[in-house]
């Protein structure tokens, strides 16, 4: 199980850049919400500094990310380096989109708990979640 304690999972999904599509963002979310997961959404064209607000801010225990845009080095890699700059590295971060198989390890690497690209299914990134996040407060 996620947690010992009876709260659910909180998971802010983010959609960071100038990436203009969240139809697969807002696909998790959902399918997490469904799942017993308290989900904030950010919306579309969301900074680094904006998503990790969120999440210290809303005492998120995982940051789902999706990007599509190409951009997913930097953005990966700057809100990694925010969530240790606020102390809130024992937040998880994930994430998904068009990321090239060759990219994968680098970003795995860097600190980002997991990667979901295109073909995963709804249930994978639920069950991951699920198995993978824990409470990140009482």
């Amino acid at each position: 199980m996620s947690s010992t304690s009876n709260a659910p999972l909180r998971v802010v999904v983010a959609k960071p850049g100038l990436d203009g599509h969240d139809r697969g963002a807002k696909v998790i979310a959902r399918a997490l919400r469904d799942t017993g997961v308290e989900v904030v959404y950010t919306g579309l064209h969301q900074a680094p500094r904006q998503i990790v607000d969120t999440a210290v801010q809303e005492d998120a225990d995982a940051i789902g990310l999706s990007v599509l845009s190409g951009a997913h080095m930097t953005l990966f890699a700057e809100v990694l380096r925010l969530l240790r700059e606020e102390d809130a590295a024992d937040i998880t971060v994930f994430g998904g989109g068009i990321i090239p198989h060759e990219d994968v390890q680098s970003l795995l690497d860097l600190g980002v708990a997991a990667l979901f690209t295109p073909g995963t299914t709804t249930r994978e990134v639920t069950d991951w979640v699920h198995a993978n996040v824990t409470r990140t407060s009482a």
